[in-house]
């Protein structure tokens, strides 16, 4: 379609058809339009016996059609907005405009927010599509406490409810969100759902919360008063964990005198981890890994024998491994983050020369790009992106350990110096949480660090946080749920299996469970939103039930 038949139609030129819209009429052209609807086609067919060029649509306003009329003429991209997509979705469903159909669908899962994803997710019914049903609800499950607090999830049926929670995919911190969830939605209309509380409190997973909540909230809320109603909670202690919203993946390193090729997932919601190794990948130690578009990418490396310059993806949802191009350059002792879509690689060890050269990979086009040089030769530096900027610090250039940091802007395409860190860092990990950018553990050319500081990039400066348990370099380091988890690394004897949590707002660690495998020079990344998260977590029924005599607090 071109601008020319478009203009012929807005100036009623050459036009054979009239659509009759409420009390609006549009001049169109047949052809056009059968050339992209099957419904217009037959439309027309079936009144060409009787030379009608007058056509009364139902159901659509004039809006809509002028809409729909400019996007079949054209081909250029619809104005959808929160406000109208629905009604163009219905009414390109009901024309047969497939194209149209998708653009709107893509739309709404772009747009999809804890206040209206209900109403999409009953909208989907209504045009009869699975994929925009499927959509909405995975959107509901990972964002059910947002949901939840929305006018929207006081509409549901007791079915539509049931379905939600006894989902095993529902991702919510805690248990007491789903308890507090059916509460709300009873009160919302005593009188007529009093007599569903009961079937709706027995999905909710008491193994997941605490005696002390059990006793103080559960058992004293009014509508949890008769004895049956006490035992239903009693024996919602009988049943495992949900699945969690996000896995924490440990990959690969150095273990026993050589590269390792395990891969270990932690899976928050049962405290453990669990063995998912694929074993079409090969050993490599002192890389870097990030998750991005569903997939794990694995960064450079060394393998034993060089340092390497490929880049393997990990797919998660078939679990198998692809080459991808590789980089420029060798790169071990890398650093590795995501901005904006694109992998960056930065500095590292390429078998003979410390390296101050990055480079990007960008997925769309699947290529590397060299990009500016830093300031300093870095390698075993660490790096994370924060506000349209990758922040990268510490590190070693063959001779001495730096205190030093960078920063790369996305806009200037250039490196600048920021402030240094109050301590010579290599070996060091590096995460961006809240607006700040914390250096964590590490190796000062002397000894192994457990120390930690936090950089402000408002006000260019760095502040000391509560140091780690335990001292590590060349450790894994991600934030799940909101705590960093420090996993492995070398504690200046040996390599160790240790974990640590750092919860931010106590400014505390605490050890976690330990790994399976004792090991430094791993990646970690934190993996969410595929739609195969059980394959990466432990199997429910294998997780012990709950002691109900247990006093222990398992929230």
């Amino acid at each position: 379609m071109d601008v020319y038949s478009d203009d012929l139609r807005r100036r009623n030129v050459f036009c054979d058809a009239v659509l009759k819209v409420e009390d609006s009429e549009f001049p169109c052209h047949k052809l056009q339009l059968c050339h992209s609807s099957k419904y217009f086609r037959a439309m027309f067919e079936s009144a060409a016996s009787q030379n009608e060029n007058f056509f009364r649509l139902k159901n659509i306003s004039p809006r809509t059609m002028a809409l729909i009329l400019d996007w079949i003429y054209t081909q250029s991209t619809p104005s959808l907005s929160r406000h109208n997509v629905q009604e163009v979705l219905k009414a390109a469903s009901t024309l047969m405009l497939e194209k149209l159909v998708q653009i709107c669908y893509k739309f709404l899962e772009d747009h999809l927010l804890p206040e209206n994803s209900i109403g999409m997710w009953h909208q989907s019914d209504v045009i009869v599509s699975e994929s925009m049903k499927e959509c909405a609800q995975r959107f509901i499950l990972r964002h059910f406490e947002e949901v939840a607090a929305s006018d929207e999830f006081l509409e549901l049926s007791v079915q539509e409810l049931l379905g939600f929670i006894e989902n095993d995919t529902l991702d919510v911190r805690s248990e007491t969100a789903v308890f507090e969830a059916i509460v709300r939605w009873t009160n919302h209309d005593l009188q007529n759902r009093k007599n569903d509380f009961s079937r709706l409190l027995e999905k909710v997973r008491f193994s997941e919360i605490s005696n002390e909540y059990v006793k103080t909230n559960v058992l004293k809320t009014s509508l949890v008063g008769p004895l049956d109603y006490r035992n239903i909670v009693l024996s919602g202690l009988n049943t495992s964990p949900r699945l969690p919203g996000a896995i924490l993946l440990a990959i690969g390193g150095w273990s026993g005198g050589d590269p390792t090729h395990v891969i270990e997932a932690f899976d928050l919601k049962a405290n453990r981890w669990v063995n998912v190794t694929n074993h079409q990948e090969s050993p490599r130690a002192y890389h870097g890994v990030v998750f991005l578009n569903g997939g794990v990418y694995c960064v450079g490396g060394f393998n034993r024998l060089k340092q390497l310059n490929t880049m393997r993806r990990l797919d998660l949802a078939t679990n198998r491994w692809h080459e991808m191009p590789p980089m420029y350059h060798r790169r071990s002792y890398v650093s590795v983050t995501v901005m904006h879509g694109c992998i960056y690689a930065i500095g590292g060890f390429d078998g003979a020369l410390r390296l101050n050269t990055a480079e990007v990979f960008n997925p769309q086009t699947n290529q590397w790009s060299l990009i500016a040089q830093m300031n300093q030769r870095r390698s075993d530096a660490n790096c994370a992106t924060l506000d349209d900027k990758i922040y990268i610090c510490g590190g070693f250039d063959g001779t001495q350990v730096f205190e030093t940091a960078e920063c790369y802007c996305a806009n200037t395409k250039q490196w600048t110096f920021i402030a240094p860190m109050t301590s010579r860092r290599s070996g060091v990990s590096f995460v961006a949480y809240s607006g700040h950018i914390y250096a964590v553990g590490g190796f000062d050319g002397v000894e192994r660090l457990r120390s930690v500081e936090a950089y402000n990039p408002r006000t260019n400066s760095w502040h000391e946080v509560a140091p780690m348990i335990t001292t590590r370099s060349n450790f894994g380091l991600e934030v799940l749920n909101d705590r960093f988890y420090a996993v492995g690394g070398y504690n200046g004897v040996s390599t160790t299996w240790s974990v640590e949590t750092y919860d931010p707002l106590v400014d505390r660690w605490s050890e976690a469970q330990a790994t399976s495998l004792f090991r430094s020079a791993l990646s970690c990344c934190v993996i969410s939103g595929i739609p195969n998260m059980a394959d990466y977590t432990v199997a429910r029924d294998m997780i012990p039930l709950l002691d109900v005599d247990s006093d222990e607090d398992n929230n």
